[in-house]
C-alpha cells in the first residue's frame, strides 16, 4: 500500500477502505508518512469529504492511536459534555457538579484555553491550591466519591489527533466537517464515558457561524458517537454573545460559584439547565422536562454549589474561594469603559470581547504563554440591553495601564450601538440525536 494511491483516491473523489485509513493513520502517528502527504490526503479531504462509514473509521483509528481511558472502575453511568468552545464559557463548572449531585458521575477531561476562547483548566487552576494534573488512579478515586472531577488529558491521549490538527491549524484544513467531527470524537471516545452531551456553539463567538452549519456538524458527531456504541446528543447554542457577564478565569470560577448559589446571569444559568438536564436524560433520570425540574432544584437547594467545593477540595483547592467568591479580589488595575451614546446594544463581536480578554491577559495567543488569572472582563451591557451616555458598558482587570489601553480599543471595536431595539436571540438554537433534528427556535 502506498501513501500516493490512497491522496490519489480521495482526490478523485474515491470512498477509502478501512486499510487505507488505518495505513495512513498508524503510518502517520509513527512517522513513517511525511506531513506533506498528510497535508495532501487533509485537502483532498477539505474538497471531497468522506462518508459516514470513513469518518469513524478515522475516528477509531484517532482514538486507539494512543491511550484509552477505561473508566469501568468508577460505578455507575458516566456521562461527559463536551463544548466546541466560546467566550465567557464557564458551563462545566456549573453543569457537572449539579449533574454529579443527582448521582450521574462525570469525569471530565478538559484542555486549556488557546486563542480567544477560554480553558476550563485554567480556570479552575485561578483557585489556590487547586491542580488539575491529576494521576489515573487519583481521578478514579474522585469521581468515584465525589461525584466528578476535572483533569488534564494525559501525554499520550489521541496523539493522532494532536499531529494532525497541527498540521491543519498551518494548511488551511481547519474548516473541514469531517475533520472536525472526528476530532472531537476521538477524544471523547478515548476518555471513555458512557454517554456524551455536545455543546455546539453557533455565532460571531465560534467557529461554527451560522445554525445550519452548526447543526450539520452535531449531526455527523452524533453519527460517529452512536456508531461506536456511545448514546450521544447535541444542543446548538448561541455564541453571539459572551455567556453569561464575565470572561476571564478566575472572573468566570466566581460567576460560576454565584450561578450555582442561585445568583448568576439569566442567560447563563438557563443554558446550564439545559445542559444538565440534557445530561441527565442521557443517564435515564427521567424525560427532558423532569430531569430541568431537578437541576433548578440543585441550584436552589445549595446541593450543587456544595458539590462543587467538594470537588475543588478533593483536587487540593481552597474550597472557600467558591463559597466565598469575593475571595478572589481584583487585579492590579481597573477601568470602566463607558457608552459614547444613547441606543440598544443591537450586536456584540463575542470573538473581539474573547480577544480583547486575551490583551489584558487572562488568555493565550500561544500555547507557551503565561495567563493572568485575575485579568478579564465584566460585562455590565450586552446585546438586548438599552444604555445611554455615559452608562458603563464593561470592566476590565489587568495588571497594567498599557494592557488597559489595548482592552479598551479592542473591547469597543466588539460593541455594536444603534436606535433601534432588537429582537431577542434564543439561547438553544436546536437538539441533535440519533432521532433527527429537533429546531427549538
Amino acid at each position: 500500500m502506498r501513501m500516493y494511491d490512497i491522496i490519489e483516491s480521495k482526490r478523485d473523489g474515491h470512498e477509502l477502505t478501512d486499510e487505507q485509513i488505518d495505513f495512513f493513520v498508524n503510518g502517520y502517528v509513527a512517522g513513517d508518512i511525511p506531513d506533506y502527504q498528510a497535508s495532501a490526503l487533509c485537502m483532498a479531504i477539505f474538497y471531497k469529504g468522506m462518508t459516514d462509514r470513513e469518518i469513524v473509521r478515522l475516528t477509531l483509528d484517532m482514538a486507539h492511536s494512543g491511550d484509552m481511558v477505561d473508566l469501568s472502575p468508577i460505578p455507575g453511568i458516566k456521562v461527559d459534555k463536551h463544548s466546541t468552545g466560546g467566550v465567557g464559557d464557564k458551563t462545566t463548572l456549573v453543569v457537572a457538579p449539579i449533574v454529579a449531585s443527582l448521582g450521574v458521575r462525570v469525569a471530565k477531561m478538559s484542555g486549556r484555553g488557546l486563542g480567544h476562547t477560554g480553558g476550563t483548566l485554567d480556570k479552575l487552576e485561578s483557585v489556590p491550591g487547586l491542580t488539575t494534573s491529576i494521576d489515573e488512579q487519583r481521578f478514579f478515586s474522585i469521581v468515584s466519591e465525589v461525584g466528578c472531577a476535572v483533569a488534564g488529558q494525559t501525554g499520550n491521549l489521541v496523539p493522532a489527533d494532536k499531529k494532525l490538527y497541527a498540521l491543519r491549524d498551518v494548511t488551511a484544513t481547519v474548516d473541514s466537517l469531517p475533520l472536525i467531527a472526528s476530532s472531537v470524537m476521538s477524544k471523547k471516545i478515548a476518555a471513555g464515558s458512557d454517554k456524551i452531551l455536545l455543546d455546539v456553539k453557533c455565532g460571531s463567538g465560534a467557529f461554527m457561524k451560522t445554525v445550519d452549519d452548526a447543526i450539520a456538524l452535531a449531526q455527523e458527531m452524533v453519527r460517529i458517537g452512536e456508531g461506536v456504541g456511545r448514546t450521544t446528543a447535541a444542543l446548538i447554542t448561541n455564541m453571539d454573545r459572551p455567556l453569561g457577564c464575565c470572561v476571564g478565569n478566575a472572573l468566570e470560577v466566581e460567576e460560576a460559584a454565584r450561578t450555582l448559589m442561585g445568583k448568576g446571569p439569566q442567560d447563563l444559568t438557563d443554558i446550564c439547565v439545559e445542559l444538565a438536564a440534557n445530561m441527565l436524560e442521557l443517564a435515564d433520570k427521567g424525560d427532558i422536562a423532569a430531569c430541568r425540574s431537578m437541576a433548578r432544584g440543585q441550584i436552589e437547594n445549595g446541593e450543587g454549589m456544595e458539590k462543587l467545593a467538594q470537588m475543588v477540595a478533593a483536587q487540593g483547592g481552597d474550597a472557600s474561594y467558591v463559597r466565598d467568591p469575593s475571595r478572589f479580589g481584583s487585579d492590579a488595575c481597573v477601568r470602566d469603559v463607558y457608552s459614547n451614546c444613547d441606543g440598544w446594544v443591537r450586536h456584540m463581536n463575542t470573538e473581539r470581547v474573547g480577544i480583547a480578554s486575551v490583551s489584558l491577559g487572562a488568555g493565550r495567543a500561544r500555547k507557551e504563554d503565561s495567563i493572568d488569572p485575575l485579568a478579564g472582563i465584566v460585562l455590565q451591557k450586552k446585546a438586548g440591553d438599552k444604555v445611554a451616555k455615559g452608562d458603563v458598558l464593561a470592566t476590565l482587570y489587568a495588571s497594567s495601564e498599557a494592557q488597559l489601553d489595548e482592552g479598551e480599543q479592542i473591547l469597543r471595536d466588539s460593541y455594536e450601538i444603534s436606535d433601534e431595539q432588537p429582537e431577542p436571540e434564543p439561547l438553544v438554537y436546536a437538539r441533535v440525536t440519533r432521532n433527527g433534528v429537533e429546531r427549538l427556535a
